[in-house]
């Protein structure tokens, strides 16, 4: 998928620490309710938590606290994303292009 709509101004690093901070102080309850909805969250091999990845992500003014807008991802493939989420708000090729139209029903 190349297509991005991504172009949310980013925010000032003392609302990205406070933003931060608010995730932090509720990522275990976030957690434990995610668990009574959902099923335990996930962990990998060592039994480490899965971070909670931010769609709309806390530098470009994502609610930290939001539960439509935090899902799981293993750390390796958060990582990824950390660096896709910066080549998108680039706004430069290829993430101008135009994708498929349903891009999470295929």
């Amino acid at each position: 998928m190349t297509h991005c709509c991504c172009n949310y101004a980013t925010i000032s690093k003392a609302q990205n620490d406070v933003a931060r901070s608010q995730w932090k102080n509720f990522r275990d309850e976030f957690r434990e309710r995610w668990g009574e909805r959902f099923g335990r969250w996930p962990t990998d091999a060592n039994g480490e938590n899965f971070p909670g990845h931010h769609i709309r992500d806390l530098h470009h003014g994502g609610n930290p606290i939001d539960w439509d807008n935090i899902i799981p991802f293993p750390k390796d493939l958060h990582e990824t994303l950390l660096g896709l989420y910066g080549q998108c708000y680039a706004n430069s090729p290829p993430w101008t292009a135009i994708g498929v139209d349903y891009p999470y029903g295929e």
